[in-house]
């Protein structure tokens, strides 16, 4: 039987580990550290050649100014915290806003399909939805269906209107359609309503459609 170094059964109480102390930063001095030093210069200074008032004027002076900018610091960085959690605020008055990610493209590899999300902001009586490439063709439409406003998710299969399998790469989604009063309205990928907003390590991400995406992300609310 293993024992260790607390004379306990190594096997069902493990190797023991004595806890390290942590070691304090030395590598700058502090206001106390200069009064500390200040003072000890006083103790030890010669009787017969005592130090010079107007240096040791000086060295209370630093010590002042130590202790300021200390103080400075300090005040900066709860300004700076206080800062973020209004920001923080800030983001979650965008939440009912519309969110605009900036581009309404896809992506699609050869040969497979490509999931994508239209925000309606009307109720949908009839339209299409216009998949083109980089130079502006038409390459596939697309049937929207008769629906109420909101979010709707579609499925592109990767072909042409011809039949044929298109060649991976970047697509612009968008959609021209009416609404139950007969009059036109158009909407594309890439525009959202903000949901909901999250706070997870220190980044804050904004809700649009099904999906988080960060707050950086987005190029205009509105």
């Amino acid at each position: 039987m293993a024992i260790n170094s607390l004379g306990l059964d190594a096997s069902v109480y493990g190797e023991y580990t004595a806890p390290t102390e942590a070691v304090e930063d030395k590598t700058s001095l502090t206001n106390d550290d200069f009064m500390q030093l200040l003072l000890v210069e006083l103790q030890y200074q010669d009787p017969t050649e005592p130090t010079d008032t107007e240096q040791i004027l000086t060295q209370t002076s630093q010590l002042a100014s130590l202790e300021a900018t200390d103080k400075t610091n300090q005040a900066l960085e709860d300004l700076a915290a206080s800062l973020s959690a209004s920001n923080d605020f800030s983001t979650i008055s965008a939440i009912g806003k519309m969110a605009d990610l900036g581009s309404n493209a896809i992506s699609i590899d050869k040969g497979s399909s490509s999931t994508f999300e239209m925000y309606f902001p009307t109720d949908v009586e009839q339209g299409s939805i216009d998949i083109t490439d980089v130079n502006g063709n038409i390459i596939k439409t697309m049937d929207v269906g008769t629906n109420d406003s909101g979010v709707y998710q579609f499925t592109w299969d990767g072909t042409s209107n011809g039949g044929e399998t298109v060649e991976g790469g970047i697509y612009y989604v968008s959609s021209s359609y009416s609404d139950p009063n007969g009059e036109a309205q158009t909407t594309r990928v890439g525009a959202y309503p903000i949901e909901s907003v999250r706070f997870d390590n220190g980044s804050t991400l904004v809700k649009v459609g099904s999906n988080y995406v960060p707050l950086e992300s987005i190029k205009e609310v509105y």
